[in-house]
Order: C-alpha cells, then structure tokens, then sequence
C-alpha cells in the first residue's frame, strides 16, 4: 500500500478513536503528541507530497513505451519555385551526357497534413530510465521515513525537555514554600532580638532568587511548549500540557536494526548500478522503434484560368533503427564517472555502518551509567530533604545557626538540580540509543 494512502488510513483511525476529545484534553501524552506530528507536521506534509511525486514520475517513465500520436500540418506558398538540374538527354536524346538544364517544378501552393505515430519496440534507455525512476521512488520513500524519525526525535525530546522543566518548577516551588516559611522564622526570632536583620535579609535575598529562577523556567517551559506544539503541527494559541510523570524504562536491551540511513546508501547503490548498466548497454545497443504516417497533401495553383487545388494522400509505415557507432568518449567519461560514484557509495556505507556501531556501545555505556545515577540521587533528595528538615527543626531549638540552615538548603538543591541532570542524561541517551538501533518508529 501507497504511504500516502497508509497516512489517510491513520487519519481516518484517529478520528474514529475521538481525535476530537483528544482536541478538548489539556494533556496530551508523548504518543499523541507523536501521532499528532505524523499527520499535520509540515516537513511530513511535504515528504508525502515528494513521495507521490515519485510515484508520477515512475509513471511517466513506463508512458515511454506507450505509442505516441502527433498530428502535423504545414501551409507554404512559394515565391520562388525550387530549382532541379535535370539532364538534357532527356528531353533531346542525341545530346551528349553531362550536359543539364535547370527546372522549376512544383506549384505556388503547398500543403500537408498527416497524423504520425512512433512506438518504441526496443530501447534500452527508456527500459533503463523505468528502472530508475522505480528506485528514486523507492528512495522518496526511505527519506520520508528518516524525516519521519526525525519528527519523532524532535517530537519526544522537546516533550521531555518540557516534562523535566516541569519538575523543576515543583522543586522550586518546594523550596519557596521552605524559603518563606524560614522568612516567617527568622522575622520572629528578629522580633525576639534573637536574630539579626541581616540574617532576614539573606534568607529574603534566597526567596527573590528563587521567584525570578520561577519565572526564568516557567518561560522556558512556555517556548518548548510552543516548539512542541510547532513540531505536532497544531496551533500556537492551543493550550496543550505534557504529563507530569516521567516514564523510565530502565534495563530495555533494543534489537539492533538495519538503520534508515543504511538503507538510503543500499538504494542509492541500486540506482548507481542501474544507470551504469544503462550507460554500458547504450553504447553498443541499437534502439528499435515503429513509425506510421498518413495524410494529405495538397498542390495548388492561382493564375487564372488554369486555376486548382487537389489533394493526393500520402501514408507509410516501417521500422527505425538507430544504432550508436562514436560519440566522442562522452559515453566512456560518464561511465568512469559512475565507477567512481559506486566505490564512494560503498566506502560510505562502510563508514556509517562502522560509526554506528561504535555509536550504539558508546550510548549504551552512556544510558547505564545515567541509570545508576538517577537511582543514586533520587535517594540523595531524599536525605538531603530529611537534612534540610532536620536542620531548621534545630535552628528553632536554638541548636543550629542560619548558615547551617543555609547550607542544608544549598544541599538540597544541588540534590535535586543532579536528579534533573541524570534524567536529562538518561532520556537522552534512551532516546538516541533508539534512534540508532532503528527502534525510533515502528
């Protein structure tokens, strides 16, 4: 089945599944915010209309071997007649050989009308040219499913770019409402003549600090959210929300596929081949073809009173053959040309497929490495919570001063900023690690 008739398929499916309740929710999950891409995302858009175009051209390539009808007609009036040599033996016998006499034949008017047909019966650039442009369709295809992973790519890393900005926000807000709770303290204890001013202003510089670091990730959350939505291929002024909950797919061993990018040089190759072997069979093939005329022409004369204007029929048909003898070296360079253009092709087939094996061990270290630390700062936050707890319920017993305080705070979001560094790291090297095993798309 065509992809562009897959993709209608889709569409129609989404549809029937409530895209328009989809439409009404304010949060959208990564697989619909996926499914959404695949449909309206412009970049797709376009590669769908490359592919059918493809399919136009193979197409037109195979109508070379249809027969083609084309009707002529020409209209002449001759001012001057044309001249023949004509041999004056002719007319008198006894005149010696080699002796002629110049003649106007034929009549002021002239004209012809005829309908000709060509078929061809065998050409090996036209068989050639099909072949080709069945592979350059096979090669829209394969770019419209890279563009397609990549749209996924972009898809899922701005959904978790906006997802962690998310829990980022909740992690200031925790620490806003500690902040100014530590503010109410310490304006108590200053009340009480137990704390300094300048003790309340530290602890009131920390809380600004932390609304103007609000609003600095609330923005950023907005223009991801904005990329998001631009990438889904949905209107700017939609409001549209990702899950809060991150999914980690931890311990996930993906099987290694024949990447896109591969695939793309092996039809690239196929279509090298294919024009050599047009190339080589051009040089010393002939082209066969059936031709077919008929019509009319028509003489005629003006001068009165020997005035007229007839018509004879005229028709023929038969076979053409054309067959190459030298070209110059045209034909020599270009297939010297197309040599090299294989050998290129093969060395850059080898390249990629050894970088991307170099590509999945290095990400696959990268992915486990950033799994043992999420799991080691997850804990982290939660004892340097508990610290940060423990810490303020002592300042208030007198037992702890404000830097103590302040330090614990410190720690605790340094805990949480390495939490969102290992998440970014893990979902990043998930999300690549995908990608280059062919496990982006289904």
């Amino acid at each position: 089945m065509k992809l562009v008739n897959i993709h209608k398929h889709v569409l129609t499916l989404i549809i029937l599944l409530g895209w328009n309740t989809l439409h009404a929710q304010d949060v959208w999950t990564l697989q619909q915010c996926t499914d959404s891409a695949k449909v309206y995302n412009k970049s797709l858009q376009i590669n769908r209309n490359n592919v059918t175009s493809g399919e136009e051209r193979e197409k037109e390539a195979k109508a070379n071997l249809n027969p083609k009808i084309s009707a002529v007609a020409d209209y002449k009036y001759f001012l001057e007649l044309p001249h023949q040599l004509m041999p004056m033996n002719i007319f008198n016998p006894t005149v010696p050989e080699g002796q002629y006499k110049d003649v106007q034949f034929g009549v002021p008017h002239t004209i012809n009308a005829s309908a000709q047909l060509t078929m061809p019966l065998f050409n090996p650039q036209i068989k050639g040219a099909i072949e080709n442009a069945k592979t350059a369709s096979e090669l829209t295809r394969l770019q419209y499913r890279k563009t397609e992973e990549q749209v996924s790519y972009d898809v899922a890393t701005l959904y978790y770019n906006a997802q962690l900005l998310i829990h980022q926000l909740e992690f200031i807000d925790s620490n806003l409402v500690n902040t100014n709770k530590l503010v109410k303290n310490m304006q108590l204890l200053h009340e009480q003549l137990l704390a300094k001013g300048s003790d309340v202003n530290k602890v009131k510089l920390q809380a600004d600090q932390l609304s103007t670091q609000r609003d600095n990730v609330n923005n950023k959350l907005v223009q991801v959210l904005n990329a998001l939505k631009l990438a889904m291929g949905v209107d700017l002024e939609r409001n549209i929300m990702v899950e809060k909950d991150i999914h980690f797919q931890t311990a996930i061993q993906y099987d290694t596929k024949t990447i896109t990018d591969l695939d793309l040089l092996s039809t690239q190759h196929k279509l090298l081949n294919n024009e050599l072997k047009v190339l080589n069979k051009s040089s010393y093939l002939p082209s066969i073809s059936l031709i077919a005329s008929y019509g009319t022409s028509g003489f005629g004369y003006d001068k009165k009173p020997n005035s007229f204007l007839k018509f004879y029929p005229v028709g023929f048909a038969g076979v053409q053959l054309t067959y190459p003898i030298f070209n110059g070296g045209i034909t020599k360079r270009k297939i010297n040309q197309k040599n090299i253009e294989i050998r290129n092709n093969e060395l850059q087939s080898q390249l990629i497929a050894d970088k991307n094996k170099m590509e999945i061990e290095n990400v696959s270290r990268e992915r486990l490495i950033a799994e043992k630390t999420l799991t080691n700062t997850e804990s982290q936050i939660i004892q340097a919570q508990t610290i940060y707890n423990q810490t303020v319920l002592q300042q208030r017993e007198g037992t702890a001063n404000l830097t103590e305080v302040l330090m614990a705070d410190n720690a605790l979001r340094e805990a949480q900023q390495n939490y969102l560094s290992a998440a970014i790291d893990y979902l990043k090297a998930d999300l690549e690690l995908k990608k280059i095993t062919g496990n982006l798309i289904n």
